[in-house]
């Protein structure tokens, strides 16, 4: 059995183990600067990414994540509320986003928004600087510490009801550490500032000493709350570890630890009817068990983790690997432990014997039938087989109870067979698509009818079906209860016409499924239909958060809006922080609504300001010059009475070139720097256009031109002016010339010029200019010029 102890560390009596829940672990996020929440028995995963708001840059929107236990992404989306100050999830895995304003938005499993609440005005008024998500008999509750550093409390989120805990005398900063307790099905703060400790209920604030600690604590600096409320444990400023009761009645030990400073996180790493209390805290990447015990457990991770206590363990999340650390349960160690001679190990060993057909098997079996201990080693392997994760050592350990049990006479056969069953349970619970991995002790605590709701709310309702019908669950229990979550709807789906279909959803009250029905359908008309119903049934708040998760019907809305109500598409897009499509926004306003100057130009401002927000440069830049040529447009339509408004700057200097204001056009060109080539071209063309050739012909003299003279040339000949196209043949770079002189139709001089360059191509295209009737002699002279290119 050296290979199972091998991931055995020794704490005093008895043995912790850490081992990988997943070998094949996809979350890849680091969690250094991540919100994460991680709902207890194997519950799913959040992560707030750039969600600290420690180092949360303001640049950066924050990425809601949601796994499964087994790493699987669930869902992942841009966060577009505010700023998070904590995340935590619900008894009916339900995520929780408190933010800093003490709104509480509710999130489900796959991340689809559904409601909001607030935790009052004077949360609100005074921001939330801490919170806490935390279970009750009544369900979830929710307790929040205002920057006025009071407590507000609600103990059903489903029944709000706020409650706020008496003032903490002399608090005039945060407390150093606090948590929330249950007891009596009440609940209650216990908080350290400096080294006074308090409980805080509904009605008091009680001052209280943990008992069997020394004068030399100053402060304590961390508390953990065992997973059943029974139990608290504080970390001192002098690196004491007090542990006792959370009624602060018993210690049960003090540890040295050697840390002074207080760890990252500090959590207890029970075992149901454990004697050996236990807490786990992490110091940089160094994770060390302490206890009762004088010995301590360090484990070096080579990342940031986030620890989960368990009913008997803790999980253990990374970036890499998903862990589960818990005490080895008394069968698996009687059996396991080298050496050991508990029944449960013989029993094992007479197993293995048997399967290689050793005689060994009987004097093992001898060995336990002589101390009457036969029955003990049955029940010792069925036990260590549902506390064991692996399937082969479950297999193992049962074939060998089945074995034993031969030789029992009056064995009950259902401690076995509903352990078999249960494992089965557990394992198909474990697989990576379904990702709950479940210990026997956490499953059991859990019950079997909430393990179905768990599988009902993640969708797998086949898995549940099985399930209900493998564990021969009653109808009532089993069945009717995933036919209230599922039939309800399922039948609908017999309904092939989709507009009967979702109409019927909507008189359900099944909103959200009716609009992913209608979606699903590609019928607009539908999806306007169930927007518009939930617009009317929704506050404002709640309807704009659901379209958010629903890309199709976000779309059709704001095209819906864009016509009828852009009003509310710019609240759409400031809720969004979408800059880029408010600076759009502003631009269509000012073009379509607005009708004054004053108007449109502080439109465009507003653009440019919703752009440069955007980080989109050049739509600020482009917009800033389109205000500078609104204004100079405007100016001269007033000193003018010609219409220069809205036309685009190309037309703009075209129209003052043919209305002469070359003076207007030239500074147009400098000051909104057009490219050389393209105003002598705008140029040339109005001059053109208007038969202003002695201004066409100064112009060309004015400078170098930047487009060569062959545009002069051909601009004149589409004018018909061929005499004033000779004019700038000569100018025209030689490789032009040519075709200069055929647009001019002077074909001699374009003979010379190819001739001169020695060019038969051109030579030819001249020829095929040619008529014989009107061009005979210049025919002759192409073929002299061509023969004698031959000849050389």
């Amino acid at each position: 059995m050296a290979f199972v102890t091998a991931s055995w560390n020794p704490f005093g009596d008895v043995f912790y183990r850490k081992f990988n829940l997943y070998s094949d672990w996809k979350m890849k996020e680091d969690l250094s600067n991540c919100l994460i929440a991680a709902a207890p028995y194997a519950g799913p995963i959040a992560l707030m990414i750039n969600g600290s708001h420690k180092e949360r840059s303001p640049s950066l929107r924050p990425i809601m994540e949601i796994y499964s236990s087994s790493g699987n992404r669930i869902v992942s989306l841009p966060w577009k509320s505010g700023q998070v100050v904590h995340i935590g999830w619900t008894t009916n895995e339900d995520l929780l986003c408190i933010q800093d304003d003490g709104t509480v938005l509710i999130h489900d499993i796959f991340g689809t928004f559904k409601r909001h609440f607030s935790m009052g005005n004077e949360v609100l008024q005074n921001r939330v600087v801490d919170a806490k998500v935390f279970p009750t008999a009544y369900g979830s509750g929710v307790v929040i510490l205002t920057g006025a550093f009071r407590f507000t409390l609600a103990t059903n989120i489903d029944d709000l009801k706020l409650r706020r805990f008496p003032e903490v005398p002399g608090l005039l900063r945060p407390p150093t550490c606090w948590a929330v307790l249950m007891q009596d099905r009440q609940p209650k703060i216990v908080l350290a500032t400096g080294k006074d400790v308090y409980v805080l209920d509904n009605a008091s604030c009680t001052s209280v000493i943990p008992p069997g600690l020394g004068p030399q604590v100053c402060g304590f600096t961390q508390i953990a709350v065992s997973f059943n409320y029974k139990k608290l444990a504080l970390f001192t400023d002098a690196g004491n570890i007090w542990m006792g009761s959370s009624s602060f009645k018993d210690k049960l030990c003090v540890v040295e630890t050697n840390f002074k400073t207080a760890p990252k996180q500090f959590v207890w790493c029970d075992r149901p009817k454990s004697d050996n209390p236990t807490v786990v805290g992490i110091w940089d990447k160094l994770l060390v068990i302490t206890g009762k015990t004088k010995e301590t457990i360090k484990f070096y991770q080579d990342e940031d983790v986030h620890l989960v206590p368990e009913i008997d363990g803790v999980r253990i999340i990374s970036s890499s690997n998903h862990e589960f650390l818990h005490e080895v349960p008394p069968a698996c160690q009687d059996i396991f432990k080298i050496a050991s001679m508990a029944p449960g190990a013989l029993l094992l060993e007479a197993h293995k014997e048997y399967e290689k057909e050793s005689q060994k098997a009987d004097e093992y079996l001898r060995e336990i039938k002589e101390q009457n201990l036969l029955f003990e080693a049955v029940q010792q392997c069925i036990e260590a087989a549902g506390n064991e994760y692996e399937p082969e050592m479950q297999k193992s350990l049962l074939r060998a109870a089945s074995f034993g049990k031969c030789f029992i006479s009056n064995f009950p056969p259902d401690t076995f067979v509903k352990m078999a069953r249960d494992l089965r349970v557990l394992n198909a619970m474990r697989d990576y698509i379904v990702g709950i991995p479940l210990t026997y002790p956490q499953y059991k605590q859990l019950t079997i009818e909430i393990l179905i709701d768990r599988l009902i709310l993640r969708r797998l309702y086949p898995l549940a079906i099985r399930i209900c019908k493998y564990m021969k669950i009653s109808e009532l229990q089993g069945a009717s209860r995933i036919l209230a979550h599922w039939a309800c709807y399922k039948l609908l789906e017999y309904e092939p016409r989709s507009g009967e279909q979702v109409p019927l959803l909507l008189k359900m009250k099944r909103s959200q499924l009716a609009l992913l029905k209608a979606i699903e359908s590609g019928d607009s008309d539908l999806v306007y239909t169930v927007v518009t119903y939930l617009k009317n049934e929704m506050n404002r708040g709640d309807f704009f958060m659901t379209l958010q998760n629903q890309p199709v019907a976000l779309s059709l809305y704001r095209q819906f809006c864009k016509h009828q109500e852009p009003e509310t598409l710019k609240d759409l897009f400031n809720q969004d922080d979408n800059h880029q499509e408010l600076g759009n926004f502003y631009v269509r306003s000012s073009y379509s609504n607005e009708t004054t100057i004053e108007g449109r130009v502080a439109a465009l401002q507003s653009a440019v300001d919703e752009y440069n927000k955007a980080k989109n440069e050049f739509a600020a830049k482009i917009t800033e010059e389109q205000i500078k040529l609104l204004r100079y447009q405007f100016r001269l339509q007033k000193e003018s009475g010609k219409t220069y408004l809205d036309l685009s700057l190309h037309d703009t200097v075209q129209a003052l070139l043919l209305d002469s204001k070359h003076k207007q056009a030239e500074q147009l060109y400098k000051d909104f720097k057009i490219p050389d080539k393209r105003f002598w071209w705008l140029k040339i063309s109005a001059l053109a256009e208007k038969q202003d050739w002695e201004e066409l012909e100064k112009f060309s003299k004015s400078k170098k031109s930047p487009i060569g003279y062959m545009p002069f040339v051909e601009i004149c000949v589409k004018h018909r002016n061929k005499y004033e196209a000779k004019k700038y043949v000569a100018k025209v770079s030689p490789e032009q010339k040519v075709k200069g002189y055929i647009m001019v139709g002077d074909l001699e001089q374009a003979v010379e010029t190819a001739t001169e360059r020695k060019n038969e191509n051109e030579l030819n295209i001249i020829l095929s200019k040619c008529t014989a009737a009107t061009d005979q002699s210049i025919v002759e002279k192409i073929n002299r010029a061509k023969a004698q290119i031959l000849k050389k």
